[in-house]
């Protein structure tokens, strides 16, 4: 499917004002800048879209590359959704988009989208090689008849809020940090799969989450968190990692969900990440897991019940 034919379904006589990028996480950078989009576009009574990606450019351009998603394409475009634009048009990048200049791509959004608006951050490029920033886009908009605006990138205690400082805080274990740059918790979703019980073993059943290809997956320890399952929120004790008490191999997310006796397999269930507790490790007893498994579950309880008191007060 061409450029052309997927964007179609948005065409529009009415003038719109536009942003483009993967929007990986839609963190509040990505919000704040879609915040100004709306703005604009409700002042000056044009539709608000946004242009993202169904794979990462990256993937295409660069063999090497190995796709590290915040969020899923689907997920993405529903964050999307709901800042309030007007549409959300997913393209796929291949090596005829990755050949496209910046002119062509530009003046399509002008043709069938009825583009009279830009909005960019400072660091943005486009086109073939990534050989237009804003300076040469606001030169195109001079020729096509758009205009291009430029918005400050966000930071947080000094440091610009980007999808790829999430993916760090993740691989370190600070979920906090992480959820403070995307204005939510980070979360993780997955169909519960039958493991090897043995969870249910010593005491804590547990369900099991294939962590998907592809996706950021904080580092391996224990962590509290929320389970969402249905309409419902249980608290649940996390683990990721490999089972090394037992030298199973395998990286797995299982989560203890606390006070809850039933059966969800085959679900699709949201993990919130609310506190990285402790490093994944080996213990040299069963007995010592299981007394450290009961510390992690009480510690868990404590932290989230806390946060309930603090967000129902």
């Amino acid at each position: 499917m061409t450029i052309i034919e997927e964007l179609k379904p948005d065409s529009t006589s009415k003038e719109t004002i536009l942003t483009i990028g993967v929007f990986d996480g839609v963190h509040l950078g990505h919000r704040h800048l879609i915040s100004e989009l709306t703005s604009r576009a409700s002042a000056t009574k044009r539709r608000a879209g946004v242009i993202t990606f169904q794979n990462h450019p990256a993937s295409v351009i660069n063999p090497e590359f190995k796709p590290n998603f915040i969020t899923s394409v689907t997920e993405r475009v529903n964050l999307l959704l709901d800042t309030g634009v007007d549409f959300v048009t997913p393209i796929s990048f291949d090596h005829e988009v990755s050949r496209v200049t910046a002119e062509k791509f530009t003046l399509i959004l002008v043709e069938i989208l009825n583009m009279s608006g830009l909005i960019v951050g400072p660091d943005f490029r486009m086109g073939k090689n990534r050989d237009a920033d804003v300076s040469k886009l606001a030169e195109i908009g001079v020729s096509q008849g758009f205009e291009v605006r430029v918005v400050d990138q966000q930071k947080t205690d000094e440091f610009p809020i980007r999808s790829t400082a999430i993916r760090n805080l993740l691989s370190e274990g600070d979920v906090q940090s992480a959820s403070g740059m995307l204005g939510r918790y980070y979360s993780t979703v997955g169909e519960v799969m039958h493991g090897l019980k043995r969870g249910r073993d010593l005491g804590f059943p547990t369900c099991n989450l294939i962590p998907t290809v592809g996706m950021a997956i904080p580092k391996d320890g224990i962590y509290a968190t929320f389970a969402n399952i249905g309409n419902k929120k249980y608290m649940a004790a996390t683990s990721i990692g490999t089972r090394p008490t037992f030298d199973e191999g395998g990286r797995t997310i299982e989560s203890y969900i606390l006070d809850f006796d039933q059966d969800i397999y085959g679900q699709t269930i949201k993990l919130d990440f609310i506190k990285h507790l402790r490093d994944e490790k080996a213990f040299g007893t069963v007995d010592d897991l299981i007394l450290q498994m009961n510390k992690d579950v009480e510690e868990t309880r404590n932290i989230l019940n806390a946060l309930n008191s603090t967000q129902s007060s």
